[in-house]
């Protein structure tokens, strides 16, 4: 193993990385009985740090 796949990164490391570029998260779930769909659930999310240059939608409110 080399130096890079043996590097260890903790959690919060990874999560900080991830928010600070932005994560966008899409998905498709459907409950079917005898080929019959019952439910559908689509999910679409966009999850991202808030910053100066990327303010938040609800301004100062929260």
């Amino acid at each position: 193993m080399t130096v890079i796949e043996r590097r260890e990164v903790a959690l919060v490391d990874l999560l900080d990385r991830l928010l600070a570029g932005g994560v966008v998260i899409t998905g498709d779930i459907t409950l079917r009985i005898a080929d019959v769909d019952l439910v559908r659930i689509d999910l679409n999310a966009l999850i991202s740090s808030v910053n100066e240059q990327v303010p938040s939608p609800w301004g100062d409110s929260l």
